[in-house]
């Protein structure tokens, strides 16, 4: 396993992993619309060819912002290190503190980012409602079945 600066790869490479796990580079959230294979991240690799894990994030003043977060292996580490990634470029670049949004029905990563210091802090009624009149593809049911409505943010203070 090998943690790369997302620069560090082809961007072909970044776009093929964006449409094979979420349809399009484009992510539509209630904090904006973003190509994600456009942002700054990190990758890690596993025998230095295959992508298993991406994690995109922007810096606006002292807030940092997880666009993205994927991991194909679940219960190695891929998406803690990635994390760790970007909590620590975020403290370099002296944010206070870092958040993300995610769906209602994305019941694992609200267990993964809680179990690593983050907490609930908005969330956004109807909001996939919204971002789906932009990027229609987003199914209506996600993950075991659940109707996929609301955006959850949460956040971490960082110092």
């Amino acid at each position: 396993m090998e943690l790369l600066a997302i620069s560090e790869i082809s961007q072909a490479k970044v776009i093929e992993f964006f449409k094979k796990h979420w349809g399009s580079t484009e992510m539509v959230i209630s904090s904006g619309i973003y190509d994600c294979s456009q942002l700054d991240g990190y990758v890690v690799l596993d025998n230095k060819t295959e992508v298993i894990g991406l994690i995109t994030f922007i810096i606006n003043n002292d807030e940092c912002e997880i666009i993205s977060l994927d991991s194909t292996e679940e219960n190695k580490g891929v998406g803690t290190s990635l994390l760790q990634a970007v909590e620590e470029i975020a403290l370099r670049n002296k944010c206070y503190y870092i958040n993300l949004i995610t769906t209602n029905d994305n019941l694992l990563a609200l267990k993964f980012y809680q179990k690593r210091g983050y907490v609930l802090a908005q969330i956004f009624r109807n909001a996939v409602e919204e971002a789906r009149k932009l990027k229609p593809e987003i199914p209506l049911r996600g993950n075991e079945g659940i109707p996929i409505r609301d955006e959850i943010k949460l956040e971490k203070l960082l110092r």
